[in-house]
């Protein structure tokens, strides 16, 4: 029986398998966590730019692409 028990811990020992999955499971966190932060950061200068572009393409000076009024 204990030679059973020590075979059995060794392998154990051995196994990497659970380890390797932590890793990238940490690793693909910290992609995530990345990409939120980019497009966090990036997302309103990316939709005043499409906005930019929408209303160039459509030579339109209504509603979002009218100039801003200053009193």
């Amino acid at each position: 029986m204990r030679s059973i028990l020590s075979s059995f811990a060794a392998r154990l020992r051995r196994d990497q398998r659970g380890a390797t999955a932590v890793e990238y499971g940490i690793m693909v966190s910290l992609i995530a966590v990345v990409i939120i932060v980019a497009v966090t950061l990036l997302g309103g200068t990316l939709k005043d730019t499409f906005t930019k572009v929408q209303c160039q393409l459509s030579n339109s000076t209504t509603g979002a692409c009218a100039p801003a009024v200053t009193p």
